[in-house]
């Protein structure tokens, strides 16, 4: 209590608590603090660095599974296999896909049949075997090519090649902390899958190409993704960056080494990482014992075509540097803190005795002020100090006082007139942020409108795909007892491929970047040949008469099928807009080098009813169509988003009652935008309906 009141009472006792408050309270609080927020800043570091370090390696290995397919696709499409399969013997065949395996790195690579079966093959696979049960396959005998990661038994790698078996043959190895296996060996194999259709000219379906790449044992793979994820100086001097591809919880690539230094081949996942990533399907990113020592480490299960967890991928580095390197800083500022703390409690103790005598002086000034004496002064004192001279501005204080008093009052006025003023600004701001805010509200829901289609055209395209394969197959089933119903068949099929239609429409909408395509040299009067001829039956039907004048002589470089898309798109609309006939105009010229970049310049007119003036600025709107029958409204906000894609522009010279003229203007070295401009505005039908299909 005489403590308490001691300090209660005295500046003194209150100023010598204060300068061994932070050598006795303040600094043991301070370490604590700090030493908890070191590891809780060192997890958080250490766990950010290897979820870096797992996206790198996720996109290196979804690049080898891509690179697969894409090689496989190109086998499938290219002129060589093309002509091998028209006019060469079988055995030319089978040479070609000898070669091919070899310059395509790929340990299979099989011809197969519309079915599945096995026309051809670069092993010992024999002819006639059955490989449609594959998802892949079975995706290309569908005319969609693609490229997964499957685990094969060892009697399908036996099929394939007895060498292929024996490759992926590893010997177990007695691992701590993993989980109980009775196993002496894995020969399961974890393979890069892939398989592409092989269409002829006029794009049927003739043949399935398979092919694939083993990765048990393939250190060339996994030490490039080492060198990927850590290249050299990206860690501390002692510590190493590991990574390793497991099917299941076994090692089948890695460069995690044993203590002899062999690699850690036939080693196994601890069982709480197994458990974590495999039976849970959850990415670990978190310290684990690895086969020796502690890594901070980062696992994500491996997925196969039917979403089985088949294996895991894995990077990590040695933590025993890094906490080395953290205790070792945390001792350092520890002991700075405890040397500055003892320092400047001394220091402090020795000036504080000229503090108490201004500060006392103050204290009886004030006391006297409060009893009414108004001319109370501290007066001079002896410290020249930052107290001395607050004691003198303290006199100046009172001094002042009464001439701040009146002052105060004209401020006060004058400040009375201010605040009216900054009130009406107020409201100004204010009315400026409603619209910002409103603005804001506007992209956000845009925003919204983009995922919802993304979502909502996913979840349409799934089951589209399992009407289309039960068509197929009830034709198929069916024969000659489907012709009473064939016309409800052939009605159902259309109305699948408007479906389709829709809803690749939508995704291009919400995803236009991952609908580029390959771009070539292309010839847009041949193309335009081309539109007219896949639009015969729009032009018959509508009886318009096509009048020509293809003048251009320059090739633009573009992807073909998103020029024929926008075209085709133009001249339909076109034709739409001539519902009792008249003319539609194909027009094409070189762009004047003079003026503008070189390039072409296409045009599309018609003889229609034109465009309302409320509407030509909303043309290119997505969504926006008067068509309340027909069309989703995504036609030329599509097409103009693949002319910007390239830095061409399409522009609409259009007026009620005098038709409307579309022109497409083409860089013929295309400058690419990212995020290409707004459209400028739209076109109207003939009929009063937007043609924004």
């Amino acid at each position: 209590m005489r403590l308490a009141e001691r300090l209660r009472g005295s500046v003194r006792a209150k100023l010598l608590a204060l300068v061994l408050a932070p050598l006795m309270l303040g600094f043991p609080l301070i370490m604590g603090v700090l030493w908890y927020w070191g590891e809780v800043y060192y997890h958080r570091l250490m766990v950010s660095r290897v979820a870096s370090d797992l996206a790198t390696a996720h996109g290196y290995f979804e690049r080898v599974i891509d690179g697969v397919g894409n090689g496989v696709q190109g086998l499938a499409g290219s002129h060589a296999l093309a002509q091998t399969l028209a006019h060469e013997s079988p055995e030319a065949v089978a040479a070609l896909l000898g070669a091919r395996k070899g310059g395509l790195a790929l340990d299979f690579l099989n011809l197969l049949d519309v079915n599945g079966r096995v026309l051809h093959a670069s092993t010992a696979l024999a002819a006639g075997s059955a490989r449609g049960g594959w998802p892949v396959v079975q995706q290309a005998i569908r005319a969609r090519g693609g490229s997964v990661v499957e685990r094969f038994a060892p009697a399908e790698l036996a099929a394939i090649d007895a060498g292929m078996r024996e490759r992926a043959r590893l010997a177990l190895v007695a691992t701590a902390r993993a989980r109980p296996d009775s196993r002496g060996e894995e020969e399961r194999g974890l393979v890069v899958h892939a398989a592409a259709p092989v269409l002829d000219a006029a794009g049927n379906l003739v043949a399935v190409l398979e092919g694939g790449v083993l990765l048990n044992g393939n250190l060339d793979f996994v030490d490039t993704l080492n060198a990927i994820v850590y290249r050299e100086g990206s860690l501390p001097e002692g510590s190493e960056g590991t990574a390793t591809l497991f099917v299941d919880d076994v090692r089948i690539a890695t460069n995690v080494r044993l203590f002899e230094g062999a690699r850690a081949l036939g080693t196994r996942a601890s069982d709480e990482v197994r458990t974590h990533v495999l039976d849970h399907g959850r990415t670990w990113l978190e310290t684990a014992f690895v086969v020796n020592d502690w890594y901070v480490s980062a696992y994500e299960p491996v997925v196969d075509s039917r979403g089985e967890r088949v294996g895991m991928l894995y990077v990590g580095f040695l933590e025993a540097p890094f906490r080395a390197a953290k205790r070792m800083a945390l001792l350092v500022v520890g002991a700075l803190a405890l040397l500055v703390s003892a320092a400047g409690a001394l220091l402090t103790l020795y000036w504080a005795r000229g503090i108490f005598r201004p500060i006392e002086r103050m204290h009886a000034t004030i006391g006297r002020i409060d009893a009414g004496d108004e001319q109370a002064r501290v007066g001079d004192v002896a410290s020249r100090d930052e107290l001395g001279r607050l004691a003198t501005a303290f006199d100046h204080l009172l001094d002042d006082q009464a001439v701040r008093r009146a002052e105060l009052q004209a401020l006060n006025a004058s400040l009375d007139r201010k605040v009216a003023e900054r009130t009406a600004d107020l409201a100004d701001a204010n009315a400026e942020l409603r619209a910002a805010q409103h603005r804001l509200v506007m992209s956000e829901k845009l925003a919204a409108i983009g995922e919802l289609t993304a979502g909502v055209a996913h979840e349409i395209s799934n089951p589209t795909a399992v009407i289309q394969g039960n068509l197929d197959l009830l034709r198929e089933e069916l024969g000659p007892a489907a012709q009473p119903v064939a016309n409800e068949i052939r009605l159902i099929h259309e109305q699948v491929g408007r479906i389709r239609l829709i809803v690749t429409k939508l995704l291009q909408f919400a995803r236009p970047g991952e609908f580029a395509g390959y771009v070539e040299d292309v010839d847009v009067n041949a193309a335009l040949a081309d539109c007219l001829v896949l639009t015969r039956q729009h032009l018959a039907r509508a009886e318009v008469k096509v009048v020509q004048r293809l003048a251009a002589t320059a090739r633009v470089q573009i992807n073909l099928q998103e020029l024929q898309q926008v075209l085709i798109n133009l001249i339909v609309n076109a034709v739409q807009a001539m519902p009792a006939g008249g003319t539609l105009t194909l027009e094409t010229v070189d762009r004047d080098p003079r003026q503008d970049a070189r390039g072409v310049r296409i045009t599309v007119r018609d003889t229609g009813g034109g465009i309302r003036a409320e509407d030509l600025a909303r043309i290119f709107d997505p969504f926006f169509t008067t068509k309340k029958r027909q069309g989703t409204g995504l036609g030329l906000s599509i097409s103009h988003t693949l002319v910007e894609r390239y830095g061409g522009r399409i522009e609409v010279d259009s007026a009620p009652g005098r038709g409307a003229a579309f022109t497409v203007s083409l860089l013929a070295e295309p400058v690419y935008r990212k995020d290409p401009a707004p459209p400028p505005g739209g076109r109207e039908n003939g009929t009063g309906q937007t043609e924004a299909t």
